[in-house]
């Protein structure tokens, strides 16, 4: 089991997200960007000098937060697809020479303009061209990790089955994200009138799981609806809707030992100036590693209880 995180929240300064991992005493990262850009578009340059401070500060990049069929793509548009591919192309050989073993994907945004974001000639196109990003990480030794957000696999518990009884390969798999259930209307349903319970979510694909975005929150249904999704006001883990104490009591009793990456998004609901907002970002990625650190080791206690 390892503790690892979205440390571009910390920071959009590379150096100052390694600095925050290390003073979390943590040895690794989730990349998704690196002075404001992906892994995938950084210049040969830039990322040599990323490797060697890698290096230097003895950190490890766990796994690619890439964009690839994320909730802004069309899982209609070939133009969005072939922006995956060029991406997936870039990023392969980048993630080998660092050792990346996992690729966050998704599997397309929410359509907005069909009758259901679910009909069969859409679900087609989904599963076809997740497969193609599938196949490409199985021939190239990655891990696919779908995560459950504003995607096709996240309009609810059900979705994400379907997926995975769509799309073949021993390389996919599922990221579980405590928070975005929350905020997520359950679109298993004629008319999708409640909110998607954390719990229930992760109670019925437990299985497939093999890594772990901590994210919370409490939604605010009838405000902004958009996207299928409610606004939402982030908290520190533990202290919103997301299930997060259960969810990881649970898994530590049933044998987890993968990672915990933090994704806090606290900054989103900051109100202050850009300077201290600078400062918030960095000081709230750090306290919200430790208070996870905390609820950690008292999931801990209480599912050895449990178990003896």
């Amino acid at each position: 089991m390892f503790l690892t995180g979205f440390a571009d929240e910390a920071s959009a300064d590379f150096l100052t997200q390694l600095k925050a991992t290390q003073e979390l005493g943590w040895k690794n990262i989730e990349c998704r960007t690196i002075n404001g850009e992906s892994l995938a578009t950084i210049s040969d340059a830039e990322f040599d000098k990323i490797c060697s401070q890698l290096d230097e500060y003895g950190i490890t990049i766990n796994c690619c937060g890439s964009s690839i069929a994320n909730w802004s793509k069309d899982p209609r548009s070939d133009e969005a697809h072939e922006a995956d591919m060029r991406e997936l192309l870039a990023l392969l050989p980048r993630m080998k020479k660092l050792g990346i073993g996992m690729l966050r994907g998704m599997s397309f945004a929410f359509v907005k303009d069909a009758e259901r974001p679910d009909l069969p000639e859409i679900e087609k196109q989904i599963f076809c061209k997740v497969q193609k990003y599938v196949d490409i990480c199985a021939d190239n030794g990655i891990i696919y990790g779908h995560e459950n957000c504003m995607n096709y696999g996240g309009l609810s518990w059900r979705h994400t089955l379907k997926l995975l009884d769509n799309i073949k390969g021993d390389n996919f798999t599922l990221i579980y994200d405590t928070g975005n259930p929350v905020f997520n209307y359950d679109h298993s349903t004629e008319n999708p009138c409640k909110l998607q319970s954390s719990w229930e979510f992760y109670r019925n694909v437990r299985e497939f799981i093999s890594y772990v975005h901590i994210k919370d929150g409490v939604a605010m249904p009838g405000k902004n609806w958009r996207d299928g999704a409610a606004e939402n006001i982030y908290t520190w883990p533990g202290e919103g809707s997301g299930c997060v104490r259960a969810i990881v009591k649970d898994l530590i009793k049933n044998g987890y030992d993968g990672g915990f990456s933090m994704e806090p998004h606290v900054a989103a609901v900051y109100h202050g100036g850009a300077e201290t907002l600078e400062k918030f970002r960095y000081s709230s990625y750090i306290e919200y590693g430790k208070r996870f650190e905390v609820l950690l080791e008292e999931c801990r206690k209480s599912a050895h209880e449990v178990i003896g």
